[in-house]
């Protein structure tokens, strides 16, 4: 079962660089930021109800730690977890890669940038490291804290998929333009593997603070819904009559 869902977390990640950072990199000049948002939201909302079942469907690293120090997940299978998510953030990026390079005038992952994460000069607006790395330690915030509070034991969690999806578009609504937006150390690996020398170097920020954000989504988390209980629905709709 552990072989199962580490293939499972494999091909959701695969599923979330290849559509995301594809669309970006095919399909950015004609669908813009926004496009590029859904891309990415609606490849997490789809990899929610196709996999979540086998893995749960963290697909990020980031949030598998935010689930760890939640105490949903054990470290050895967060572990694995690590290893089989960026992977697959690599073979994406690598496909992706050699479907592109067969365009007409060939494409250069280390001129054209195959969609990485980068600040300074190689921030979509200009943003300085330190803006990059706040941006991205607060929206992977609100992405641990939307996937612990969606699938928390008092949540809906049949419908968990659906603001999960949904707040991804909106992240990175907001971040694009500051980083082309991580939030998912996964995601930076796999194109900074192939464009190579200002992506690597540039890497540490996009595994660092999304883990930092991790830490604090989860932190949010545990303040709201420690010691919650499942209000009964019966009983909230009489409360709520006058």
């Amino acid at each position: 079962m552990a072989r199962k869902r580490m293939a499972a977390e494999m091909v959701g990640t695969f599923v979330l660089v290849f559509g995301g950072v594809g669309a970006a990199v095919i399909a950015g000049h004609e669908i813009g930021n926004l496009g590029v948002a859904f891309a990415f939201g609606l490849s997490l909302l789809v990899m929610a109800y196709a996999v979540g079942p086998v893995s749960g469907c963290h697909i990020n690293p980031a949030v598998t730690l935010g689930l760890l120090i939640r105490g949903r997940i054990e470290l050895p299978e967060a572990a694995r977890y690590w290893v089989a998510q960026i992977i697959g953030g690599i073979i994406a990026a690598g496909i992706l890669l050699a479907i592109v390079a067969g365009r007409k005038g060939g494409y250069s992952a280390g001129a054209e940038g195959l969609g990485a994460n980068g600040y300074g000069a190689h921030s979509p607006g200009g943003y300085p490291w330190g803006s990059a790395f706040a941006i991205e330690v607060v929206l992977t915030g609100f992405l641990v804290f939307t996937v612990l509070a969606a699938t928390d034991h008092i949540a809906e969690t049949a419908f968990a998929g659906i603001p999960i999806g949904l707040v991804l578009v909106l992240i990175h609504l907001v971040g694009i333009p500051v980083t082309n937006l991580s939030v998912n150390p996964a995601r930076s690996i796999g194109p900074a593997i192939f464009v190579g020398g200002w992506a690597l170097k540039e890497l540490w920020l996009f595994i660092v603070a999304p883990l930092v954000g991790a830490a604090l989504g989860a932190g949010i988390h545990s303040l709201l819904f420690s010691g919650s209980e499942e209000i009964d629905p019966q009983q909230s709709a009489v409360a709520a009559e006058p």
